[in-house]
């Protein structure tokens, strides 16, 4: 079978060893700690892994390296019929905040818009069987984020998630439709619950997107929804918990949100409604209490310290993957990558500074005294999120920075 050259044999290489380990972070990294290297690691003998502490239904599938070769080369045709799509983590293309988490996926399957995957998200989560004022709240709070230029991310799960999503899908507006992302408990091919198949296609048609870390055909497991969620938490800048029982997995995300130096905001309700008890927890514990969505974006557009952590990569020197021979042998190396520089970094000619093009309108706003953002965002005329995104990405490129709030040109 001849493979697509959209895949390195290094990709290949990495895609094997994930599916050896079956998915398994901890395995996973444990070999790519010991070994440094995906094809190193996957040409390893099974002692070898057996020394590591690698669990033995690893080792069995480390064993047949040609039933391995086999589901590479499904997965390969899945990407030529355009099933789904795969990112890894070394490509400029996979979402950079997620390489700041503690256990960062290797790769993702996706299918949709991926370039919603880079635009400032904001979570929402909550409970699978909201009440009815939960669920107008949810779709409400949705509908205002994506309607002001925000990615609404969730989990695809009954109840709050599928209202989060439906009121980011509900804009009129064509350049304001689909911002939304799915991120799945599943394989990326399997649709759960089995019910939401109307609810992955519309988000998919609509400019949205949806993704997933698991293997195609992995089925539900309870085990496989907290590492959804720490996804939801790792893409977005906050979560929001619009309503949740104490018990509820999404205090899970909550945590993770906390865990990862972000903000959680959370719904107040009447005490004596069970189905809240978790948000009057999180508000308890330090989370902030919020009743119009317009104060999510008041706090998230104050705290653009997250962007020096979410988009440290995006200025890094970056490598050209080499392409897939036409051979299904593991074994060859890649050849040597070329590096280069992106084509949105500064070119600096002794005093001289030239700015991207797309960023110009924000640097040309700055001085050397210092705006805050309100100032700004009145002077560019720009949405937040936009906004947000560009004095990222010049802070990150060293030309301005941040003192007490301000902003200024160094």
């Amino acid at each position: 079978m001849e493979h697509s050259p959209s895949l390195s044999i290094e990709q290949r290489t990495t895609l094997a060893l994930w599916y050896e380990v079956n998915a398994s972070l901890s395995a996973y990294h444990k070999l790519m700690t010991f070994f440094g290297d995906a094809q190193l690691a996957w040409q390893a003998t099974v002692e070898a892994w057996r020394q590591l502490g690698i669990h033995h239904t690893h080792l069995k599938r480390h064993e047949q390296p040609d039933q391995t070769l086999a589901n590479i080369d499904k997965i390969q045709q899945a990407l030529l019929e355009k099933r789904y799509s795969l990112l890894f983590a070394d490509q400029p293309a996979y979402p950079s905040q997620l390489l700041q988490i503690y256990d960062p996926p290797p790769l993702l399957f996706y299918r949709g818009n991926s370039a919603r995957l880079h635009q400032a998200q904001i979570a929402i989560v909550g409970s699978r069987k909201p009440t009815a004022h939960a669920q107008k709240i949810t779709f409400d709070i949705a509908q205002y984020l994506a309607q002001t230029g925000y990615v609404v991310t969730s989990g695809l799960a009954m109840g709050v998630d599928k209202r989060a999503h439906l009121g980011a899908l509900s804009q009129t507006d064509v350049e304001l439709q689909g911002r939304t992302i799915g991120v799945m408990g599943t394989g990326i091919d399997v649709y759960y619950p089995n019910h939401h198949d109307k609810l992955f296609a519309q988000i998919i048609e609509q400019g949205g997107c949806i993704v997933s870390e698991l293997l195609p055909h992995t089925q539900p497991h309870k085990h496989t929804f907290p590492r959804r969620n720490r996804l939801v938490a790792g893409l977005s800048l906050a979560t929001i918990v619009t309503e949740a029982t104490i018990q509820s997995g999404s205090l899970i995300t909550a945590r993770l949100t906390s865990e990862q130096g972000k903000q959680v905001f959370a719904i107040p309700s009447h005490i004596d409604n069970s189905n809240a008890e978790g948000c009057h927890h999180l508000i308890r514990e330090g989370a902030t209490l919020i009743y119009h969505p317009k104060q999510v974006i008041e706090d998230v557009n104050s705290q653009l310290d997250y962007g020096s952590r979410s988009y440290k990569r995006a200025a890094r020197t970056t490598s050209n993957i080499s392409p897939i021979s036409h051979s299904s042998d593991l074994n060859s190396r890649p050849a040597t990558a070329t590096h280069h520089l992106s084509s949105s970094t500064l070119k600096s000619s002794g005093s001289a500074i030239n700015v991207a093009e797309h960023l110009l309108t924000v640097y040309e706003q700055l001085d050397w005294h210092g705006q805050d953002l309100d100032a700004l965002l009145v002077t560019t005329k720009m949405a937040p999120p936009q906004l947000i995104g560009q004095l990222m990405e010049l802070e990150l490129l060293g030309v301005i920075s941040v003192q007490g709030g301000r902003y200024l040109r160094v």
